[in-house]
C-alpha cells in the first residue's frame, strides 16, 4: 500500500521575544489560516505573549507583511525545508503602496550626477 502524503511547508514562526516554534502547514493555507490555527494552537512557553485574538496576529515574510488571504503556495515556499517567519501583534496593517511609493521618491531624487 502506497500513501500520497499532500506536500507540507514547515513554518518556524519567531516572535518579537525571539522565542520560535515550528508548524506543518499546507500551500493552501493563506496567512489568516496560520494565524488561527497558532492562536488556536498557542504553545504553552509563549504563555507570556499571548494575544486576545487571531485577528491580530500577522505574519512578516522577507520584511513584508502578509496580508489575510495571501497562501503559502503563492509565495512559492519550499517543501520539505523550513521556512522562517516573523509573527507579531498589530491591529493594522500598513498600506501596501505607501512604502513602495516613498522608495520611489527617494530613488527619483538621486537619478542624477555630477561630473566634475
Amino acid at each position: 500500500l502506497i500513501f500520497f502524503f499532500p506536500p507540507q511547508i514547515n513554518l518556524r514562526l519567531i516572535l518579537v521575544s525571539g522565542k520560535t516554534k515550528e508548524f506543518l502547514f499546507s500551500p493552501n493555507d493563506s496567512a489568516a489560516d496560520i494565524a488561527k490555527h497558532v492562536y488556536d494552537n498557542w504553545p504553552m512557553d509563549w504563555e507570556e505573549e499571548q494575544v486576545s485574538s487571531p485577528n491580530i496576529l500577522r505574519l512578516i515574510y522577507q520584511g513584508r507583511f502578509l496580508h489575510g488571504n495571501v497562501t503559502l503556495g503563492a509565495l512559492k515556499l519550499p517543501f520539505g525545508k523550513t521556512t522562517v517567519m516573523h509573527l507579531v501583534a498589530r491591529e493594522t496593517l500598513p498600506e501596501p503602496n505607501s512604502q513602495g511609493q516613498r522608495n520611489r521618491e527617494k530613488t527619483g531624487e538621486s537619478n542624477c550626477c555630477v561630473i566634475l
